[in-house]
């Protein structure tokens, strides 16, 4: 199969470069190319590939009527959907839906979504999708039907760039965009093999089926990708899977914006039916957006722990959903060449699930060009541009170390040590890595500027405490891929509860655990692995770890708290710090919430209006840590 696929990749790159006027081999040996992958494969699309394939065109009916989802925008309502019956709840890709026609377990037709009714034919697109199978691995009686999403993640998205621009063609901006643009075109269909597809449903009316869960099984075992799943959402357990889908949103290899819920019981939905529009035994959360114009006044750059450069706009200050908002995400270097986003120019901006906003479009831009930065602000050193990102080429860059510990630190629950603090003991040497942290002194401390004696005990004491954690809060700590607090508390309730059981956990172990699948699963044991000498290095100098999350008690214990606008931490720090005195953080202010923490003393948000209506205390972050 190997041998197959390099051939295709051949086949693909020298036809680009021959209808590109650019061609690097000779008739004769192209043509030998073409006859060894006749010989091995003989229905290769790469064999049917010519220089302007037309897309075909034609409508094609669906049996059963591809719906859009009703939506739901807070925790409260979709608690209330679901009641007391068994759900189960994926992501919500950010896609183009599709639908796949398998008869006796060969792929013969696929479709788009159409109007709901009817879709578009785009069985020559699909055909070059690895993602989605050609033929079914078990037998399948009858027709089978395989919804779900095609999407393009970061790194698909990256290389379809680079050779959409080799060929001559204009440099897509937007993931989402470019999926369906891509499915529509009538020449350089090839480019679809950069489009995945994730499964959703399964019609299969000689399968007997009984649950959703199921369903989602059944398609793992016929090959497919699945997204995670999360299955029988409590309304406590609500709250970590909604900051999981945030985090996911903003540091994902795919785009999302939101969940989708469903009743786990299949004769549910033949009882319950459907709408001209939805089905009733399903439903999407979505964070609701919010658009603003304003201008840009200044460009700054961030650096990941990756090492990659991350633009954020200095804006005009703008109200939007609430909070005065003066900084947006502009995305990558990419972004940023395509739009020739520069200081001065005017652009719309949305804010959704995430807590900064991003960039949407230019409304009106200043004249001048784009002024790309030469050197990284961490270190000074080299910069080189990989694909659509900025990248410091420094391994040992003093900003990729700062972020590793700050995440660490934040995480892990120590109390006192800001970013500025931390890159304070980096510039004096007093560390470099994560366990440098716990062989500080006390005296070292006291070389930091304005530290005294008792800031210096305190911090020490803090560090020292840290060590005796919760593994669930230890592995969520480590910032590993799919490792938010969510996912890592399911692995440790599935009994792989020690340090251990982490240590001998396999990819087909995990993916057995509710909120994995096959992909997600990969992702964080190669996460781990990295990070495995790191582990070992905090077991030495003294990490202790305590089965389950420790009930915390404190000031707040009992009470609930709703949070709106901006922080002065990231909220995930802040919603820790609650928790550890004993709170717990909902979404929305009810008559049940008991305060609602917000910094701005006059706001337009609903939760502001409905705290002022329940007359429930309204606190800012000092006033909530004077408690």
């Amino acid at each position: 199969m190997d041998k197959i696929h390099k051939l295709e990749e051949l086949i693909i790159k020298h036809k680009v470069d021959y209808y590109s006027g650019k061609p690097t081999i000779s008739d004769i040996k192209y043509d030998a190319i073409e006859e060894e992958l006749k010989g091995l494969c003989p229905d290769s699309p790469a064999l049917k590939l010519v220089g302007s394939s037309p897309s075909n065109e034609s409508k094609v009916p669906h049996k059963k009527k591809m719906l859009s989802l009703d939506k739901v925008y807070n925790s409260h309502e979709l608690i209330e959907w679901i009641g007391d019956k068994s759900s189960i709840g994926t992501y919500k890709i950010d896609g183009v839906s599709c639908s796949l026609i398998y008869q006796f377990g060969k792929l013969v037709l696929a479709k788009t979504r159409g109007d709901g009714r009817q879709g578009e034919d785009i069985t020559d697109k699909v055909l070059w999708m690895d993602s989605i199978p050609r033929e079914l691995p078990l037998a399948q009686d009858g027709e089978i039907e395989v919804r779900g999403e095609l999407f393009s993640t970061k790194d698909n998205f990256s290389s379809l760039a680079a050779e959409m621009e080799n060929i001559g063609l204009a440099r897509p901006s937007s993931r989402r965009n470019i999926v369906a643009g891509l499915i529509s075109r009538k020449d350089h269909v090839q480019l679809a093999r950069f489009i995945c597809f994730t499964a959703f449903d399964l019609i299969a009316p000689n399968l007997e089926l009984s649950s959703e869960e199921e369903k989602f099984l059944k398609l793992e075992h016929l090959n497919f990708d699945i997204p995670p799943l999360f299955i029988n959402p409590t309304a406590s357990s609500l709250e970590g899977i909604i900051e999981d889908t945030r985090e996911f949103m903003s540091e994902g290899d795919y785009q999302i914006d939101g969940l989708v819920f469903s009743y786990n019981d299949l004769t549910l939905h033949s009882s319950l039916g459907e709408t001209a529009h939805h089905p009733r035994y399903k439903i999407a959360y979505k964070f609701k957006g919010e658009t603003a114009v304003t201008q840009i006044k200044k460009i700054e750059w961030g650096v990941s722990r990756n090492g990659v450069l991350t633009p954020v706009g200095i804006v005009t200050p703008v109200e939007l959903s609430g909070a005065v908002i003066s900084r947006v995400t502009l995305h990558n270097f990419g972004l940023l060449k395509q739009y020739n986003l520069k200081v001065g120019d005017t652009i719309e901006i949305i804010r959704s699930g995430e807590v900064i906003p991003k960039f949407l479009s230019v409304v009106k831009p200043t004249v001048g060009e784009l002024d790309l930065i030469k050197q990284c602000p961490g270190c000074s050193g080299a910069v080189e541009i990989d694909d659509i990102r900025l990248r410091c080429i420094n391994s040992n860059c003093t900003a990729r170390e700062l972020e590793t510990i700050l995440n660490f630190v934040q995480k892990i629950g120590i109390d006192d040590l800001s970013g500025k603090r931390l890159q304070e003991m980096l510039k004096q040497g007093l560390i470099k890595t994560i366990v440098d942290l716990y062989h500080l002194s006390i005296a070292d401390l006291l070389k930091l500027e304005k530290f005294k004696d008792k800031l210096a005990k305190k911090v020490h004491c803090n560090i020292q405490q840290s060590m005796s954690v919760d593994l669930i809060t230890f592995l969520s700590a480590l910032g590993l891929k799919g490792g938010g607090r969510h996912q890592c508390g399911k692995v440790v309730a599935s009994g792989i509860d020690t340090i251990e059981k982490i240590f001998q956990l396999t990819i087909p172990q995990l993916a057995q655990v509710e909120s994995f699948a096959e992909k997600s699963a990969t992702d964080f044991i190669h996460s781990l692995n990295e990070r495995r000498e790191l582990i070992s290095q905090l077991q030495a100098v003294g990490f202790s770890f305590m089965t389950g999350v420790v009930e915390a008690s404190g000031p707040l214990s009992g009470k609930n708290l709703c949070i709106t606008g901006k922080l002065s931490q990231k909220r995930s720090v802040v919603e820790d710090q609650i928790r550890s005195m004993g709170g717990r953080v909902v979404t929305s202010v009810t008559s049940k919430t008991d305060y609602l923490l917000t910094n701005e003393l006059e706001s337009t948000s609903s939760k502001f209006k409905k705290a002022k209506q329940y007359g429930t205390p309204i606190l800012t972050e000092e006033e909530l840590f004077s408690l």
